[in-house]
């Protein structure tokens, strides 16, 4: 689809149809990034989407454990008291 930019106050802009807007499943927050030569319009995930998959694949995968070995400290060796 081609189009023009049009003046939006000081800035640019570019009008969306509605049927576009729905087949790229965006909503009312997106995310814009610039690359070269382009602009590109995405829908805004949930955070940490995906986060409970990836956990588990780690976890299955044996990749879930401390790089280092516990250091004890001072603190590590007195009773705590609550």
């Amino acid at each position: 689809m081609k189009t023009k930019l049009i003046r939006i106050g000081n800035s640019r802009g570019v009008r969306l149809p509605k049927p576009l807007i729905k087949e790229a499943g965006l909503d009312v927050e997106v995310d814009i990034r610039a690359r070269k030569g382009e602009i590109v319009i995405s829908p805004v995930g949930k955070p940490r989407s995906g986060w409970e998959v990836a956990a588990k694949q780690l976890h299955d995968e044996k990749g879930d454990t401390l790089l280092d070995r516990e250091t004890p400290t001072a603190f590590d060796e007195e009773e705590w008291k609550w």
